[in-house]
This record gives structure tokens, C-alpha cells and sequence, in this order.
């Protein structure tokens, strides 16, 4: 399967607009794909706000991220594919998600393998399903 990272992002970064926040995105620009002005890299990420207002001819797909925006006055063109983003989040509180990477995955996967872990068997439905109202 392809990563679900790229539908990810888009999702989380049309809820913190539509909720009118500001979405940030962690981006790891050590990655050779990554071009952002190193200038304003620090300890090898830099943060990023791609909210409507700061950027121009925003593009987020299944590829990547690409956009213009002004650093010091000056217009520049930002790209970077979507496994060098580390984190979206809105700048107002925080809500957003942090992305895994493949190393940190294969770390927690009991067997340090790619594959998935098998999940237990599901039990065979018993009788009528009850649903309790929780008010």
C-alpha cells in the first residue's frame, strides 16, 4: 500500500482551517528532497506556516508540498514530499498529529519487521448487539 501520510496531511490541514486556525507543519530539512531556505533551519527542521494567508499557489498532494512565501521580505518557493514533514499542528493550540518514522516504526513492531502485527481473531457475534445511551 502506498503511505497514507500525504491524505493525512490534507486531512489535518483542512480541519485546522476550517476550524479558522493556523496550520504549521515540522518539516526535517536534512532530507535531500526538502528545499526551504536554510537559513532559518534550526537543529535540522524548520517550522512552517502554510495557512492560506501566508502562502501562495499552495499545492498538497500525494507527491508532496509546494508553495511561495516571503522570508524578510522576499519571495521564495518552498518544496518538500510529504514523508520529510514530521508534524502539522495549529499554532493556536497545539491540536494537530506528529508522523512516525519508518526507523521509530520498525522500533515499536515487536518482531522488527515491516509487516503488520496479526491482530487477535475477532469472536463470532453473540445474540443481539446492546448499546448503552450515555447522557
Amino acid at each position: 500500500m502506498t503511505s497514507n501520510q500525504p491524505y493525512l496531511l490534507r486531512a489535518f490541514y483542512e480541519w485546522i482551517v476550517d476550524n479558522n486556525l493556523t496550520p504549521y507543519i515540522v518539516v526535517n530539512a536534512t532530507n535531500p528532497n526538502v528545499d526551504v531556505p536554510q537559513e532559518f533551519v534550526k537543529d535540522g527542521q524548520i517550522v512552517l506556516n502554510i495557512s492560506p494567508g501566508a502562502c501562495v499557489n499552495f499545492m498538497l498532494d500525494i507527491e508532496g508540498i509546494s508553495f511561495q512565501a516571503r522570508f524578510g521580505g522576499q519571495p521564495r518557493r518552498l518544496s518538500m514530499p510529504c514523508d520529510a514533514v514530521m508534524a502539522i499542528y495549529a499554532r493556536e493550540n497545539g491540536a494537530g498529529t506528529v508522523f512516525a518514522t519508518e526507523e521509530e516504526f520498525e522500533k515499536t513492531n515487536p518482531e522488527g519487521t515491516k509487516e503488520p502485527v496479526e491482530e487477535a481473531p475477532v469472536p463470532p457475534k453473540r445474540g443481539k448487539p446492546s448499546l448503552k445511551v450515555i447522557k
